[in-house]
């Protein structure tokens, strides 16, 4: 394989993307530029790889990380900081229908529509990915299972399509990902013994 430019961005936005999961998993409000970073160069990359689900999902990504750094910095200087903090199980149901839902609707105008690879997978990576950026934004920690689960999907994707830097990437999401689930299951325990 030779280098060329989607190599060298894929390197960039490997970088900046490890620095911002892992800052995301220690609740540090610096985390959300490096996610912009990351998303901008992979706009590129997914449409250059025709996976256009995953290049529109990393538009929308710009906009909610956005929304995520102001959040979080806007909470913790004008009102009480954003916790961590548990979702119903009614919303959980409703969560899993609208993934569900939209994977199959969202795959299906892909497959019927552009030539697409993997076009409910990637559907299914799309959905998935935005349900559970926005439930980082609002500190759920289910967001970290619903990571857990596109790493596994998106990995072997990525390996397909011979993007084997974002793949390896996705892996160490992957480990991120299960930290940041173990770290603020533990930060959650110690808010709830302490309220």
């Amino acid at each position: 394989m030779d280098f060329s430019l989607l190599n060298f961005l894929e390197i960039i936005a490997t970088a900046c993307g490890l620095v911002h999961v892992f800052l995301l998993t220690r609740e540090k409000v610096i985390a959300w530029p490096f996610g912009i970073a990351t998303v901008s160069i992979y706009v590129y990359i997914f449409f250059a790889s025709r996976l256009y689900s995953d290049a529109i999902l990393h538009v929308c990504y710009i906009f909610i990380n956005s929304y995520g750094w102001y959040n979080w910095a806007r909470r913790k200087d004008a009102l009480a900081e954003v916790k961590i903090s548990r979702m119903r199980p009614s919303e959980i149901a409703i969560l899993a229908a609208i993934i569900f839902a939209g994977s199959i609707a969202w795959g299906y105008f892909m497959d019927n529509n552009t030539d697409a690879d993997f076009a409910y997978y990637d559907a299914f990576t799309t959905v998935a990915s935005l349900s559970a950026q926005y439930l980082l934004t609002q500190k759920k920690i289910e967001n970290w299972a619903v990571w857990i689960v596109v790493d596994l999907v998106a990995i072997p994707i990525y390996l397909l399509k011979e993007l084997y830097v974002t793949s390896g990437l996705y892996f160490v999401y992957l480990l991120l990902c299960i930290s940041g689930l173990m770290g603020w299951w533990k930060t959650l325990r110690q808010h709830t013994a302490i309220d």
